[in-house]
């Protein structure tokens, strides 16, 4: 229960840091927001140590979890709460610009705000109830595409469905409880949110929430710091890492590109000159037991 789950700059949270608020929030959802089985609720945050326990705690709370990007405009969002049936959303005050805009075009909809959900404690489902119960086969999470080709479409997952994807990635990079995954792309994102927050916090291991991402020797020197051993992003930040100085002994000990097709070319370079392997994040999913 102390042991690091996640870092986040100079703060450290441990396991029963992080489970107290998600209790706390998950009780909270179903006591203030009525939230029950079934029901959406939205997740419009950075990322963010409070991204976490918003996760868990509306699971927790039944709820089926809609990780928003937190790169839309007002509109596009609009559209995805009306799509998903939104009527709870968990946000931040860095979105506060746009709260109004959501409010007048879906009236019902209640904005609550990570920090204030997971402040004061309370972390019970309320007197004489208890959380519900979940199956393997019930809706966990939606995730949105990007709508590049028309509207976004909500791709329903179950907690089978992830329980299944994060074993087989937990196979493919024989993840442990030593294990530090560094994060430094958006958690709303699919890639993000099966190998860099389920499945450390499956294992045991730890996240490195990165703060700052630029420039890039931010990154590497808080990889140094946290002893990171995980490495997901995409492409271009392998490609920068390339022609980055790196300092000896890098404890990272596998890279994983996503998000966008691996170039052959990049892949070669990256395998022939860096100490640590790169491999493609499409081939983790080659493993799953389903």
């Amino acid at each position: 229960a102390s042991n690091p789950a996640l870092f986040w700059g100079e703060n450290t949270y441990t396991y029963r840091q992080l489970q107290d608020q998600t209790l706390c929030l998950g009780g909270r959802l179903m006591r203030e927001a009525g939230i029950k089985p079934g029901d959406r609720v939205g997740l419009w945050l950075q990322n963010c140590p409070e991204f976490v326990p918003a996760l868990f705690g509306a699971l927790l709370a039944g709820a089926a979890v809609v990780p928003i990007n937190n790169f839309l405009k007002p509109d596009e969002v609009n559209f995805i709460l009306g799509d998903a049936g939104i009527d709870v959303l968990i946000s931040e005050d860095d979105m506060a610009a746009a709260f109004a805009a959501l409010k007048e075009s879906r009236p019902g909809l209640r904005i609550l705000r990570a920090r204030d959900l997971i402040a004061g404690g309370g972390p019970t489902a309320g007197p004489g109830r208890a959380f519900p119960e979940r199956g393997e086969s019930d809706l966990a999470v939606i995730i949105y595409t990007s709508g590049t080709t028309g509207h976004p479409k909500g791709a329903m997952l179950s907690h089978g469905n992830l329980l299944h994807n994060v074993e087989s990635c937990r196979q493919v990079l024989s993840a442990v409880r030593e294990d530090r995954f560094v994060v430094v792309l958006p958690m709303f994102h699919s890639f993000m949110l099966t190998v860099s927050v389920l499945l450390p916090l499956i294992v045991g291991g730890s996240i490195v929430l990165v703060k700052s991402l630029h420039p890039l020797k931010n990154v590497i020197q808080e990889i140094y710091q946290r002893q990171g051993t995980i490495l997901p992003a995409v492409p271009p930040f392998f490609r920068a890492m390339l022609s980055a100085p790196l300092p000896p002994g890098l404890p990272v000990r596998v890279c994983i590109s996503g998000g966008a097709a691996l170039p052959v070319q990049l892949l070669h370079d990256f395998n022939a000159r860096m100490p640590i392997p790169l491999v493609e994040g499409y081939g983790l999913s080659e493993a799953s037991p389903v």
